[in-house]
């Protein structure tokens, strides 16, 4: 999981972002006992895992214009993955019109993972389909800015735009439940971008998260 394209649908009166990250672990060595195949003795091998923490590379960010028919949204999204890397992640906000989108981007062939964003506190799982606390969303963006993880080239169109909108998120809490909720600075501040890039983020991270039992051979300690 090197690369993710994060969908994040806007209704009516708001815009559909398309977010595009690499996503760069870290690599961590260990020392691991073993025998050898061939002699059948002990050895030690030096090998390395990808996890956590990851840094985030922002590459793309897009928004389509308001209106724009959900047919040519989907189009635009199966444009834009032919121009990534050949197995690049699709992560689709789920939540509201997401639904019947979703399955439109099934119809093309597409295999995406499906995020309904709630205001819980549990993450859980189907499959491909998540449903994921906002909370959780975007405290992964607030943990890789604060360690400085999350690189955003200035380059892009709506780097600006990415940056105002994290800017102006607040966490409310409510003192009479103690449940914190996601909201935006002041009325008619749009999150588009910044749920475009944390749905992309929180896959990686929840992905990289999980035990890993995939490793690389680095030395081999055993010298015949």
């Amino acid at each position: 999981m090197n690369c993710i394209l994060g969908l994040d649908l806007g209704q009516s009166n708001d815009f559909t972002a398309i977010s595009v990250l690499d996503i760069i672990p870290t690599k961590h060595k260990m020392q691991v006992p073993d025998v050898d195949p061939e002699l059948n003795v002990p050895r030690t091998r030096e090998i390395v895992t990808e996890g956590p923490p990851l840094t985030y590379h922002v590459r793309h960010l897009e928004r389509l214009p308001i209106g724009t028919p959900y047919p040519a949204q989907v189009a635009r999204v199966k444009e834009t993955l032919c121009h990534l890397p050949a197995g690049t992640d699709l992560v689709v906000d789920n939540t509201g019109v997401g639904r019947p989108v979703t399955d439109m981007i099934v119809q093309h062939g597409l295999h995406p993972i499906c995020v309904t964003i709630t205001g819980g506190n549990v993450v859980t799982h189907d499959g491909l389909n998540f449903n994921v606390p906002k909370r959780d969303i975007v405290g992964v963006i607030a943990v890789a800015l604060q360690n400085k993880r999350m690189k955003i080239a200035a380059g892009l169109p709506y780097a600006k735009t990415l940056i105002t909108e994290l800017e102006n998120f607040k966490v409310k809490i409510d003192p009479k439940t103690a449940h914190d909720s996601y909201e935006a600075w002041r009325e008619g501040i749009h999150d588009d971008l910044v749920l475009s890039v944390g749905l992309a983020a929180w896959v990686a991270h929840f992905y990289y998260s999980q035990p890993r039992t995939e490793v690389y051979v680095l030395k081999d300690d055993y010298d015949i």
